[in-house]
């Protein structure tokens, strides 16, 4: 039987590179659209180098309606994973106006092709941000939604959540599966793809990377007075292999509806924590001062991933200190 072939939005990215080796893996056909904003055109010589195979690439923005129904019309598409997006929470804060139109209308403009060309699954890409502030430090997907996000980006996850949500209920062939992040870290074995951002990074293990090669003088740890054992926020963090064996997962098991699921290891891992795993796996020191808390941050937080596992027979086999081996690997094969 012939696998689906498959549109990759923000294929060039960070997850969505590791998807795309996951699904080449696989046997399904991939084609790619990125607008390269926050990637490489170079990532695809990796992706091939890693699989043998080059997906087919659009540099494409979903801002742009024509472009992007053009790539509908010459693909025939089974089914789209969506990540393009932007998703830096600080400059979210600071340009809202240009997060609200580059996630939303991009959806929206994908949405509107895949309605004309009758594609009707889709795996979105979706974010624990979503859950907003919560009295309870284990989100489970049955929590309520949309109060008390703090930021823009944050926001657009969940708008672009209740649109996908309005369309199922619209369209009774509509497939939909939201995935729910945890926090991302780690690279592809091979030392290849991992996260390299064009900007300056906000997630952990990029900042870890940069003050590690002396890049960046030191981590600024934001708070140490929070209610948990050592003092500093507890997060979910996940390798990103096994989040981008997450979306083979729920291909596997799509249904018209909407399907939502945590994407975690379900447990947490404090930043000082990661601080010793990188040390001890490095064998070199990291410095960092601590500073003032950052409004909006909880003091711990972790996925209950137990649905996935339910449904999708998911759950994560990779560890923290997986994670840090294979950023360091990485970090070696950047030029």
């Amino acid at each position: 039987m012939a696998r689906e072939k498959i549109l990759v939005t923000g294929g060039t990215g960070y997850i969505g590179s590791h998807t795309v080796v996951e699904l080449i893996d696989e046997g399904f056909e991939i084609e790619v659209l990125d607008n390269l904003f926050n990637s490489k055109v170079s990532v695809l010589d990796k992706i091939e180098k890693i699989t043998g195979k080059r997906p087919k690439f659009h540099k494409v923005d979903l801002l742009d309606y024509e472009a992007t129904k053009k790539v509908f019309e010459q693909g025939k598409f089974d089914l789209v994973i969506h990540f393009a997006g932007l998703k830096a929470v600080a400059e979210s804060v600071e340009k809202p106006i240009k997060y609200y139109e580059n996630n939303i209308s991009g959806t929206i403009n994908l949405l509107k092709c895949m309605e004309k060309f009758s594609v009707n699954k889709l795996v979105f890409s979706s974010s624990a941000t979503v859950y907003g502030e919560q009295e309870e430090i284990e989100f489970v997907e049955t929590m309520g939604t949309g109060r008390g996000i703090t930021n823009p980006y944050g926001q657009t996850k969940f708008m672009i959540e209740q649109i996908l949500k309005d369309v199922a209920k619209s369209n009774p062939d509509f497939s939909v599966t939201i995935l729910r992040y945890f926090n991302p870290v780690g690279a592809h074995k091979s030392g290849l793809i991992g996260e390299d951002p064009n900007d300056i990074p906000n997630n952990l293990m990029p900042i870890i990377m940069k003050v590690s090669t002396g890049e960046l003088p030191e981590l600024s740890v934001y708070g140490k007075d929070y209610p948990t054992p050592d003092g500093t926020c507890i997060r979910d963090f996940i390798h990103v292999v096994d989040l981008a064996k997450g979306h083979l997962a729920a291909i596997s098991k799509m249904k018209p509806g909407v399907k939502i699921y945590n994407l975690g290891s379900g447990k947490g891992t404090s930043v000082l924590e990661i601080i010793a795993t990188f040390e001890k796996v490095s064998g070199r020191s990291l410095p960092y001062k601590f500073v003032d808390r950052r409004a909006g941050d909880l003091a711990q937080m972790h996925a209950n991933a137990d649905l996935a596992l339910k449904d999708l027979g998911w759950k994560t086999e990779l560890t923290v200190e997986d994670a840090v081996k294979d950023t360091l690997n990485y970090l070696k094969n950047l030029e």
